[in-house]
């Protein structure tokens, strides 16, 4: 089992949503963070001053998958619904997951990240 996080910009992350349901992912969670990369912030225009803001607003989508064939259509599928080519494009992450719980049914592994009827 294999974690995504994905930092969008918030304007792209209705298009990320549509992208995963697109490709048939079950669920995900979605999230507010505020943070910034490399670039530290940006210049934006308030009543007509010039304001740097080093935080910038972002949707943070955390998605489990099953597979490496599973991370690497996910992971495609959000870079190309994510993207505009400028800087604060955001990030992707993927790690390996040690154990998971449906806390429902109290199936593990594989079976905890499936539909059941």
């Amino acid at each position: 089992m294999i974690k995504i996080e994905a930092i969008v910009r918030e304007d792209k992350a209705g298009d990320v949503a549509q992208a995963l349901d697109d490709i048939g992912i079950n669920g995900y969670t979605m999230y507010n963070v505020i943070g910034f990369g490399v670039q530290r912030g940006r210049e934006n225009m308030v009543k007509g001053m010039k304001l740097d803001t080093e935080s910038n607003p972002k949707i943070k989508f955390e998605i489990v998958v099953s597979s490496e064939s599973w991370e690497k259509l996910t992971i495609d599928a959000v870079r190309k619904a994510a993207y505009t080519g400028d800087y604060g494009d955001g990030n992707i992450f993927s790690y390996d997951i040690k154990a998971a719980m449906k806390i429902r049914t109290g199936e593990t592994g594989y079976e905890a990240l499936q539909l059941q009827e």
